[in-house]
């Protein structure tokens, strides 16, 4: 449900795996993967093919379906929107992967379907649409999800699949050691640069590090310990953020195992002229500084910059801009 670069990638490579995939989206999606079918490859360079016409394709969810289960993946602010779609359309007690960025996204969808079983998860890798039809896994990772007996028997076939999906008791410190990496996304879409070469810029670097040291402060009030979802632990990201090119190169060279085609999600929506999911990332962080009696300005101000004009798609900003407008 949702068929981006998320949604087709992980539903083109179980349906490359053999299992039976309906993509629900946009007709944009939808119409060039019945043209082209689906072509998934990854930084390993492994390469998996679905011809045009093996995957079902719908712009809405279809009447009398009964999926086994459905990955929610869609934007943060479609999430209420989706799920009372589903919820209306689907038998009590379908199991919800909510593969999607941010912290609340489950909850919404729970209270929007609450007939149906919605199951936080997270989604380590970030995928890129390429060319119509095609989209690329440029970073590593496995599925997370809380758990729940009913995704067992799935374990398998995830695995086969090529996106292998790990099971959590509790998936709440996993979601916010995500959510600290993904701050990077407003960084990256503003720069207008593929991850890669905009993490190797010092500047943007320290806008990065801003925003992470701010989430970290509200974290530590809300008593959250998150978990370390990258090569590096969190806390200690901010400091290497902040090192000299030449250093940050040979020590972050875990962290800079991204291929040339990589780009944030947030970037692509703002190439498509959609509104981001800045809200759901740096406003999150806003909010649990404010309930805990603490104030998060740089990422206020970054919701600002990618939000207040919108539908006017914002300004890229150079490192020294974006340092500027973040009072860095």
């Amino acid at each position: 449900m949702g068929a981006g670069s998320i949604g087709c990638y992980v539903g083109g490579c179980l349906a490359a795996a053999g299992v039976p995939v309906t993509l629900v989206g946009r007709a944009r999606v939808l119409d060039a993967v019945a043209q082209h079918g689906l072509t998934l490859t990854d930084l390993e360079g492994n390469t998996r093919k679905v011809e045009a016409g093996a995957i079902q394709l719908a712009q809405a969810v279809p009447v009398g379906a009964t999926p086994s289960i459905v990955l929610l993946c869609v934007k943060s602010g479609a999430t209420a929107e989706a799920a009372a779609e589903l919820g209306a359309a689907l038998p009590a007690g379908i199991m919800v992967l909510s593969l999607q960025n941010g912290i609340s996204n489950a909850a919404i969808a729970s209270k929007a379907a609450p007939r149906l079983t919605v199951l936080p998860s997270m989604v380590p890798y970030n995928i890129a649409e390429l060319a119509p039809g095609a989209f690329h896994r440029g970073t590593t990772g496995r599925l997370m999800s809380v758990e729940d007996a009913a995704l067992r028997p799935w374990l398998a076939t995830f695995e086969k699949a090529g996106v292998p999906l790990d099971l959590l008791a509790d998936l709440r410190a996993v979601q916010w050691g995500k959510l600290l990496i993904n701050l990077n996304n407003p960084v990256n879409a503003l720069s207008g640069l593929p991850l890669r070469d905009e993490l190797l810029q010092h500047g943007y670097r320290r806008c990065f590090a801003a925003l992470m040291e701010e989430a970290i402060s509200a974290l530590e009030a809300a008593g959250i310990e998150p978990a370390q979802v990258a090569a590096v632990p969190a806390r200690r990201l901010p400091t290497l953020l902040r090192l000299p090119n030449w250093l940050f190169r040979i020590v972050a060279a875990r962290m800079l195992k991204i291929d040339a085609k990589a780009r944030s999600s947030m970037a692509d929506d703002l190439a498509l002229g959609r509104r981001t999911e800045v809200d759901a990332l740096c406003g999150e962080v806003v909010r649990l500084a404010q309930a805990h009696g603490r104030t998060a300005p740089r990422n206020a101000k970054m919701v600002e910059l990618l939000d207040s004009g919108w539908p006017k798609p914002p300004a890229r900003l150079s490192p020294d801009a974006m340092c500027d407008a973040l009072g860095i």
